[in-house]
């Protein structure tokens, strides 16, 4: 299989010498066992070269079984790895089967690895070394045959260096490392991003793709995307869900990429001479655009393939706000927009009239 084939099949897009760097370790390392540590700033595809290596190994037929380090209490996270038997603490009312257990045979993917706890930290080591492991309250170890991907946005020397991270679990997780260069680093591949988002959306929505003008085009360019993909995603849909000319031009990328770096490399405000009119319609444009990028966030987890862990929310001082008031709120902002007219209201949304009819309805709007 070819490089250009195997991002098609697994649908890495880019074709930038860094990206095809990466396609040619990951497709040399996944027919093995080894390890892999893949390293990265948020959002820039780590959990693409995550499937892709599990889909062109040799347990592509086996579970990919991914793990959020981060987002399960320190207290739970032994238990969540390697299980429990039942009775061996209090709230263990059955004996229950770890993710290593359930990836028997396939991949563990260890996402945000760094935000392991130090003392499970000592156990998963052990686990990867001798493939084996003891439940929680078990008296007999259980033998797995998994292979391990990490992931983590933070510098793991760094987390060593400073007594966070256990030195032996790092060298054991890097064996290979796949460092994957934020999009700023690697501008030769945000065109053609861009237009397979277009492209996607497009097709998803049963609607023409619309041109994007050279201007539009420069624009992205220029940007040096702190988000990375995730960013030029949403910001690509956005405008789409935004578009009334028949092509993505400047104006509706203005409103919506409104930062650029200074000499020290941090995002200012643009300074543009703008009526008051506009400002209000950008500001709506912007409120949208956080809207859905909460709502497109929460889409991508429901639809992940592989399972994913996220533990009961424990308390917290910080404010929840339910899904369905950011729908409502979202959907009162369109209407706003469009001076109540459905259909138009509709296509910002990106939903059908009839939907949102009955959210109308469901919502007691009028």
């Amino acid at each position: 299989m070819t490089i250009d084939q195997f991002k098609k099949q697994f649908g890495i897009i880019g074709n930038s010498k860094e990206l095809n760097d990466l396609v040619d370790i990951a497709m040399q390392v996944a027919k093995s066992d080894i390890s892999v540590l893949i390293t990265g700033e948020s959002g820039v595809g780590k959990e693409i070269f995550v499937n892709a290596i599990h889909g062109y190994s040799s347990r592509a037929d086996k579970p990919l079984i991914s793990v959020n380090c981060g987002a399960i209490p320190e207290g739970i996270l032994e238990s969540e790895l390697f299980g429990h038997r039942k009775g061996s603490f209090t709230g263990a009312i059955e004996t229950r089967k770890g993710y290593f257990e359930i990836a028997d045979g396939g991949t563990l993917f260890l996402d945000e690895i760094a935000e392991m706890p130090l003392m499970t930290q000592v156990k998963l080591l052990r686990a990867i070394e001798t493939k084996e492991f003891m439940k929680i309250g078990a008296e007999t170890v259980t033998k797995v045959d998994v292979r391990i991907i990490a992931a983590t946005n933070k510098d793991l020397q760094h987390e060593v260096e400073a007594k966070k991270f256990r030195q032996d679990l790092y060298f054991r997780l890097k064996a290979v490392s796949l460092n994957i260069p934020p999009l700023r680093k690697r501008k030769g591949d945000i065109e053609e991003l861009a237009k397979y988002f277009i492209q996607q959306f497009a097709k998803e929505n049963k609607i023409k793709p619309p041109e994007i003008t050279p201007d539009a085009l420069n624009l992205l360019l220029e940007y040096n995307w702190p988000g990375n993909i995730r960013e030029l995603k949403n910001t690509i849909e956005t405008a789409l869900a935004l578009n009334r000319n028949g092509a993505l031009d400047l104006p509706v990328f203005k409103s919506l990429i409104r930062m650029e770096p200074d000499a020290n490399n941090r995002f200012l405000p643009v300074s543009l001479r703008i009526t008051p009119e506009e400002a209000d319609r950008e500001l709506l444009y912007r409120a949208l655009f956080e809207i859905k990028k909460d709502i497109m966030e929460l889409k991508d987890i429901i639809n992940q393939r592989q399972i994913e862990v996220y533990p009961p929310v424990q308390n917290s001082s910080q404010e929840i706000v339910p899904l369905d008031q950011l729908e409502k709120d979202a959907i009162k902002n369109a209407l706003d927009y469009t001076r109540g007219n459905k259909r138009n209201a509709a296509k910002m949304l990106n939903i059908s009239e009839r939907t949102l009819y009955r959210k109308l309805k469901e919502y007691e709007l009028h």
